[in-house]
Parts: C-alpha cells; structure tokens; sequence
C-alpha cells in the first residue's frame, strides 16, 4: 500500500516537474519600440487597417499590445530562463594597442 502511494507520489512530482520545465510561462517586459515594431509587424502579416493599439502593461511593465482590430500579442517565456546577456563587441583602438603591446 505505502509503495503505491509512494510511486504515485513520485509520478505526480516528476509530471510536475517536467511541466515546470516546459511550460510554465511568465511575463517578459517589452520596450515601447519593441511593442510599437511588433504590431506593426502584425499590421503588415495580417493585413490589418487599424491605426490605433494600446500597452498591455503588466506590474508598471509592457507585456504587449491590444491592435483595434482585436489582436492581442503577450509576450512570455518560461520560467527557468534567464534573462538573455547582451553581447557588447569591443574594439580596440590603435592607441591601445601601441601602449599594450607585448
């Protein structure tokens, strides 16, 4: 009796693990610039004629937009990642290089 229970308590874990994993989803802030490049890409797929949307604001955040036409655009992640790095390439300058030289 007490390894049934205890087996059904390991499936329900490991179910809910990998659901966590996967598809447990939260909000991601958007800029304005992203928000306003976005619908108008959703303008142009959609061939929508609207002239208006609004922010879908999420905790003083934009999560995404509301076209007139109806459309809605949230944008979500999963929850286990992290938030993407920027890449920054540095160059240097011939200056640097004359005082770094080995």
């Amino acid at each position: 009796m007490i390894e049934t229970l205890a087996a059904i308590v390991w499936v329900a874990f490991i179910a809910y693990a990998i659901w966590y994993f996967t598809m447990a989803k939260h909000y991601a802030p958007l800029t304005q610039e992203e928000a306003i490049v976005l619908w108008k890409i959703h303008k142009q797929n959609a061939n929508c004629h609207s002239t208006r949307w609004r922010k879908i604001k999420r905790g003083g955040k934009i999560v995404g937009f509301e076209c007139e036409c109806g459309y809605r655009h949230i944008q979500k992640r999963p929850i286990t990642t992290s938030t993407p790095t920027p890449k920054i390439q540095t160059k240097t300058t011939v200056i640097y290089e004359k005082l770094h030289k080995p």
